[in-house]
């Protein structure tokens, strides 16, 4: 949780999708230098169990190859070029492997809110486990999943790395569910909370961050940040880091 008086965490939504091609080293690059010190990005694995940074299930939109992420195998997808459909100046950029995407972040700086993309077996959590200690990031990173499974897979595999719940409507009871799940964080979309906003002091006073998803609007940035929340997901992080500079200049 953000202590009294700190700024609103920004965290940066698959990187830059506005300014460069989402989930790509180049995006979260341009994130970093905007301002954001978070980066929030999706991992999959590949056919042959390699995680990957992916947000949709399949390649079709963000790249010039087709077919469902875990059909593919690591040197298939490696061939893609998931820069083109964005402007031809980001021709050949590549799907970047999660151990590529930390090692990145790790050399360059900058944390990960990592989510796990739809549903995955202990043996897949496992393997994002190992990459993450692999590359020396337990400490800046922070996974997220809607997948309540996957969760507790990587609290088992993982109990050093910070568990945030995705929620797109609010559980009845998110309290006790976060101390069920030893989350700590409950990450819901902006539409839900606006139906309960009190539940952010609720979860605080359980020890439980909230984080809100995904918010460009200014208007929204400011009533958010006097409900209390913790962290903001947005597109637009760089306009978001001005935003707080400004206010707090």
């Amino acid at each position: 949780m953000r202590a009294p008086g700190a700024p609103l965490t920004v965290i940066a939504h698959r990187g830059a999708p506005s300014a460069a091609p989402e989930n790509t080293l180049v995006s979260d690059e341009v994130a970093r230098r905007g301002g954001a010190a978070w980066i929030e990005n999706d991992v999959q694995p590949s056919k042959d169990g390699v995680p990957y940074v992916l947000h949709d299930t399949t390649v079709d939109r963000t790249t010039d190859g087709t077919g469902p992420i875990r059909s593919l195998t690591s040197g298939q997808l490696d061939e893609l070029d998931a820069g083109s459909w964005f402007a031809p100046a980001y021709t050949g950029t590549r799907i970047p492997t999660l151990a590529a995407q930390l090692a990145d972040l790790r050399e360059r700086g900058g944390k990960l809110l990592l989510e796990i993309k739809g549903p995955h077996s202990r043996a897949e959590v496992a393997r994002i486990v190992q990459e993450v200690r692999e590359q020396r990031m337990t400490d800046r990173v922070f996974v997220q999943s809607f997948d309540v499974p996957s969760l507790r897979y990587a609290h088992e595999l993982a109990p050093e790395l910070p568990l945030g719940l995705l929620r797109d409507t609010l559980d009845a009871d998110p309290v006790a569910l976060a101390r069920e799940l030893d989350l700590s964080a409950y990450n819901v979309g902006d539409a839900a909370l606006a139906t309960r906003p009190q539940l952010v002091g609720d979860l605080h006073a359980a020890g439980v961050a909230v984080n809100v998803w995904t918010v460009d609007k200014p208007a929204r940035w400011k009533a958010l940040d006097a409900l209390g929340v913790d962290g903001v997901i947005t597109n637009r992080a760089t306009e978001l880091s001005g935003w707080l500079s400004g206010r707090t200049g």
